[in-house]
């Protein structure tokens, strides 16, 4: 696994980035026919485009899928374990893009959101074929290294920023599929619509970050135990 594990990752990386541009190309392909000036303004579609958790998580799995790759092609060929700053990004990324996956084939799959038509087959690349390579990759990527518990700090702060910036943004901007005061990535997270306004939106919030502490906890577990059934032979400068 160790001589072929790159190229999956390659692989899954080269796929990620095609299916994000696919739906960025008809996202702003279907503003640019948009009838209203809030409908056809690019910079707001454009961001609004990638301020969708699976876009961001997506985005960073891609990217780091294919830096994981490279430097075990290259500088880790020999090395025993990945270098920490690797680790804990792809324990990032991987909790990210598992609880992606849960989230979406639970709450919003056959949901439409706000965002224009789907690619179909980016769609489920997005939600459900880099969640599961990235579950994989935890269970069976070799090289891996021993990460401590401190790690699920790093893991939440992404989410809690992401969800600060989220319902900040969202009164500042009109909506360009609707023209609505407000734009929501998702439907759990706008009070307008969410059962209990606010308070139920606060709910959904809480739940997820229990999801993601959750599954971060579990990549963490994994990583432990299968770094420390790993006899080292390098020291730890040599693998750093």
């Amino acid at each position: 696994m160790t001589t072929w594990w790159p190229y999956a990752r390659i692989t899954a990386s080269v796929l990620g980035f095609a299916a994000i541009i696919a739906q960025l190309m008809l996202t702003l392909t279907n503003a640019t026919q948009a009838a209203t000036a809030y409908g056809s303004h690019l910079p707001t579609v454009a961001v609004n485009f990638f301020s969708f958790f699976t876009i961001l998580s997506n985005l960073g799995a891609a990217v780091l899928l294919a830096v994981a790759a490279i430097w075990a092609r290259t500088t880790g060929r020999d090395a025993v374990r990945e270098p920490r700053w690797l680790a804990v990004t792809m324990a990032c990324v991987a909790t990210y893009m598992i609880v992606t996956g849960i989230v979406y084939n639970l709450l919003l799959r056959g949901v439409e959101l706000p965002q224009g038509a789907t690619v179909p087959w980016s769609n489920e690349v997005l939600h459900v074929v880099i969640p599961l390579f990235l579950l994989v990759d935890v269970l069976f990527a070799p090289k891996r290294r021993m990460l401590s518990w401190g790690t699920l700090g790093t893991i939440a702060a992404f989410p809690i920023a992401w969800a600060i910036y989220t319902l900040v943004r969202a009164n500042l901007i009109i909506a360009p599929a609707t023209g609505d005061p407000y734009w929501y990535p998702y439907p759990f997270l706008n009070p307008n619509v969410t059962p209990g306004g606010y308070l139920g939106v606060a709910g959904y919030i809480v739940g997820i970050a229990v999801a993601i502490i959750a599954v971060g906890a579990g990549v963490v577990w994994v990583a432990r135990k299968r770094a420390a059934s790993v006899v080292e032979s390098e020291p730890e400068s040599a693998t750093v």
